[in-house]
């Protein structure tokens, strides 16, 4: 039995340090840019929390992951099981 094996080296697909470095910078400039301008203008944007609000509704349907909820692999295990809770 021989044990040789050929290893290549693998890259792996993260960023550079440098290039995460910036994008981190520009992330929180642009919550900074963000703060400041919500800030200036919170007269206006206050009137629209009503419809933000039920705008949030439907985009956390849209985004919320169906099927988390921990029922990885279980779709037919309690099959044999009754549901009727009153017997």
């Amino acid at each position: 039995m021989s044990t040789d094996h050929l290893h290549t080296p693998t890259t792996s697909p993260e960023p550079t340090r440098p290039a995460r470095a910036l994008w981190v910078a520009a992330a929180m400039t642009a919550l900074i840019a963000a703060f400041f301008q919500l800030r200036e203008h919170w007269g206006h944007v206050a009137g629209y929390w009503p419809y933000l609000l039920l705008l949030a509704c439907p985009v956390m349907h849209l985004f919320h992951g169906h099927g988390g909820h921990g029922h990885h692999g279980h779709h037919g295990a309690d099959t044999g099981r009754s549901t009727n809770r009153d017997a």
